[in-house]
């Protein structure tokens, strides 16, 4: 299989911690077959590289919680065909548009036909990936009503279809198991008969007031949940399961908040640099710590 790639741009997006990742694979994904796990999936880069470079991955359960992104992993799982159309009809429209001033009402138009939900699943997923690389930095945010708000950005020629990427990630999935809603019931998925790894990338706890990329749900995932979380690798130690679960370091904006050191402290916690992917201002893209905490 070539080399995956997210299609999505994504907010926290783990391409760059690929290889601190793969350095920490449990012993037994290099010589017997294992199913992987990711409850968290977003932008799927971890998935993908799985998929492309693990020799015994015989099982992936993909999940999230996010409704409008598992639609768009499921339409192009079934009918990729379609869904490139649609994208094509979309890069026609907007390439036509030769500047901000004539693109930002057409930009604003979908995003609105986009928060009323009512068009059907392969329309609601083109709509999804014209958002997602026409607005500003390639966020995903959604308010308290579930509505996506991000404005649009400033690119003068964004590429909604890339066709080879698009038909390798559908014939990709046609083995990977995708569910969508909470990410506890990925446990109900497990198969009997292999070892099971978990790869899990919460919502990041912000490192400071500002910085929350959070908003990928209209549900917080505050510190409650943080805890909840805590409580779910619990029970995956206990099934006999591999996890690694990756975060924000806190003690990054202050040394003095302990919270991951503390809530985990039955389990390994690693730091490691990456650097931010997006950031409202270039100042704000620079090195920070991030936590890979494991069971193993």
């Amino acid at each position: 299989m070539s080399q995956l790639k997210p299609f999505l741009k994504w907010a926290g997006g783990k391409s760059q911690l690929i290889g601190d990742i793969q350095a920490r694979l449990p012993n037994y994904t290099a010589n017997q077959d294992f199913c992987m796990i990711e409850p968290f999936l977003g932008g799927g880069a971890v998935s993908f590289w799985a998929l492309s470079n693990l020799k015994y991955l015989k099982k992936l359960i993909i999940n999230d919680f996010n409704e409008d992104l598992i639609n768009v992993y499921q339409v192009i799982k079934a009918d990729v065909q379609q869904l490139m159309i649609e994208l094509d009809n979309l890069q026609k429209d907007y390439d036509k548009l030769l500047d901000k001033d004539a693109k930002t009402p057409y930009f604003y138009a979908k995003r609105a036909s986009f928060n009323q939900r009512n068009l059907d699943p392969v329309k609601q997923a083109s709509l999804f990936i014209f958002l997602n690389k026409a607005s500003f930095n390639g966020l995903y945010r959604v308010n308290k009503k579930n509505q996506f708000n991000v404005p649009i950005g400033s690119y003068k020629r964004p590429v909604f279809l890339d066709k080879a990427l698009l038909l390798a990630v559908s014939d990709a999935l046609q083995k990977v198991v995708i569910l969508q809603g909470d990410y506890e019931q990925t446990i109900k998925a497990l198969p009997n008969n292999l070892p099971c790894w978990f790869y899990l990338d919460p919502p990041y706890r912000p490192i400071s007031e500002t910085a929350s990329f959070t908003a990928y749900s209209h549900q917080l995932f505050d510190d409650s949940e943080q805890r909840r979380l805590h409580e779910f690798c619990q029970k995956i130690d206990k099934l006999g399961h591999q996890f690694l679960l990756s975060n924000s370091d806190p003690t990054t904006h202050s040394e003095y908040d302990d919270f991951f050191d503390i809530l985990y402290q039955d389990f390994n916690i690693e730091r490691v640099t990456a650097n931010r992917a997006i950031g409202a201002k270039s100042t704000s893209r620079q090195a920070v710590n991030e936590l890979l905490i494991r069971n193993y």
